[in-house]
């Protein structure tokens, strides 16, 4: 019996002495000898007694060797549960007791404050630092490098991954070895991806988008990787000659603009950017294809999906838009009281099935059913509109709607707007509570480097183009946005902030600038 997601992205690549990785120091590492190392991995999981299903928690920096442990938990038929670095002791013991992981893996700094977790939690812990060394990498030097593969199904889980959390407890999704192989397929045939490609991967492996994206793409493709342990402005200028894809987030691309080495010729031998994980402003789209040539291809997916669409390779890439579903995937925009389908063009939940669709919440039964309907379509949480030609356009999150005196108010619709403005490079808008309607609208504003805007010229301006009720009472400028790692605008961290101003006793002296 097969191991469909091992077979495909490792299992064919045995003793194959093409380059798969290459680190920032010039080290190659071949198919055959990554593969050769998670084998070695694979048995010394079987050493600690994990069996097939059980979950292995890594909360580890980003190496070659991670990113075998990732390898041998497929081969091994294990649950891989990549977790955020930046996570403190508190949220892992979270993390930990709720997946029932048998295996934790940490940086040796972090050990000792870990051991605790692992005890109560009745799990082995080991040792995997930055430069790939510790206790586990130590211990499987000397197990055999090959590994007879546990055969699984493509319905087995092959991972868990957590949500952010920021509305409530973390849920854990559980990902298929359907899910991940899937998505994987078609984005490599979507992307035309090939073994002659060169992938410059600065993403993390904790999430979706630098683990079952970037790396499963150049698996199956078969491609090398130049491998940073993460963004690095001076590293991915000296590395894109060599390169001929980029995958990242708007942040990647926003420091690469600033920067005068970042030049057309620079990117000469590039054929593909891609960006994710946070919207990119059409203004950073018009910038980078002005100065390059070349236009960034945005795409749309979440924890639970993977990704679900594209803007397309060949043909034009909408700024402001996610593109189209990817073949397999199906999308609608539902009313989100009724749960009907809506007319194309309005705006409302959006909804996707598909092989790329998650099995459900891990131990959250009743969370399932509530975003996952019996006919297998999922509640993404966000809000968006399919235009006239089929391109989807994401508004925001639904817990992001403000709901002023009764009316619907879409953030995306007043950022607009105010990231047009003079010296603006960026906004934010939020609903906080108003005694009179329920909520009202803020916004948080950020200058472009050097500029001074004024913020009661931009109020004047943009309450022209809007309906009252969307007016926001309050501007702030901050130096910056709160950002997740994934470069994500955290407006729970500003709805926190701002959100007792308008409480009588609140003192508003103490708040950034006002307009």
């Amino acid at each position: 019996m097969a191991n469909p997601l091992y077979d495909a992205l490792f299992g064919r690549h045995q003793g194959k002495t093409t380059p798969f990785i290459q680190l920032a120091d010039g080290q190659v590492i071949t198919h055959g000898s990554f593969v050769a190392l998670s084998a070695q991995y694979a048995h010394l999981f079987g050493k600690f007694g994990l069996e097939p299903g059980d979950r292995v928690a890594a909360q580890i920096e980003k190496s070659p060797q991670s990113l075998a442990v990732y390898a041998a938990c497929a081969q091994a038929g294990l649950v891989f549960l990549p977790l955020n670095t930046a996570y403190t002791a508190d949220e892992l013991s979270y993390f930990v007791h709720d997946s029932g992981a048998r295996l934790m893996l940490c940086d040796n700094k972090r050990l000792e404050a870990l051991r605790p977790i692992a005890t109560a939690a009745g799990a082995s812990l080991e040792t995997m630092n930055v430069d790939g060394q510790g206790s586990f990498s130590k211990q499987a030097a000397s197990m055999p490098t090959v590994f007879h593969t546990v055969a699984r199904s493509k319905d087995d889980l092959a991972a868990f991954l957590y949500t952010s959390g920021t509305t409530g407890r973390s849920k854990g999704a559980m990902l298929t070895q359907e899910n991940l192989l899937s998505n994987g397929q078609v984005l490599m045939t979507e992307w035309a991806f090939t073994g002659s490609d060169v992938l410059l991967h600065a993403l993390p492996i904790f999430h979706t988008h630098g683990l079952f994206v970037a790396t499963n793409i150049a698996l199956l493709s078969g491609c090398k990787i130049l491998f940073l342990s993460k963004f690095d402005l001076d590293a991915v200028i000296d590395l894109l000659p060599q390169a001929t894809t980029l995958m990242g987030v708007p942040t990647f691309y926003t420091r690469l603009l600033d920067d005068p080495r970042f030049t057309k010729n620079l990117t000469q031998h590039m054929r593909l950017f891609v960006s994710g994980s946070a919207p990119l402003l059409a203004e950073t789209h018009l910038r980078f294809e002005d100065r390059t040539g070349h236009r960034i291809l945005e795409r749309y997916g979440m924890t639970e999906t993977n990704m679900s669409t594209t803007n397309p390779y060949r043909g034009e890439r909408r700024a402001g838009t996610v593109g189209f579903p990817l073949p397999g995937v199906e999308l609608k925009i539902t009313d989100s009281i009724t749960g009907e389908t809506l007319p194309q063009g309005e705006i409302g939940k959006i909804e996707v099935r598909g092989s790329n669709v998650f099995k459900g919440y891990w131990n959250m039964p009743e969370k399932t059913a509530e975003e996952l309907r019996e006919d297998g379509f999922f509640i993404t949480g966000d809000l968006g509109q399919i235009d006239a030609d089929g391109y989807v356009e994401i508004v925001g999150r639904n817990k992001d709607l403000i709901i002023s005196g009764g009316y619907n108010i879409y953030p995306k619709e007043i950022e607009l707007l105010l990231d047009m403005q003079d010296g603006i490079l960026e906004s934010a808008i939020v609903g906080v509570p108003h005694p009179d309607f329920g909520e009202t609208v803020v916004g948080v504003l950020v200058a472009n480097p050097g500029e001074t805007p004024d913020l009661e010229t931009i109020k004047k301006n943009i309450t022209t183009s809007l309906a009252r009720f969307k007016h926001p009472q309050k501007l702030f400028l901050l130096p910056e946005l709160p950002r997740n790692t994934m470069g994500k605008v955290q407006k729970n961290v500003l709805r926190e902030e701002f959100g007792d101003m308008f409480l009588p006793s609140k003192d508003l002296t103490t708040l950034p600038q006002l307009g």
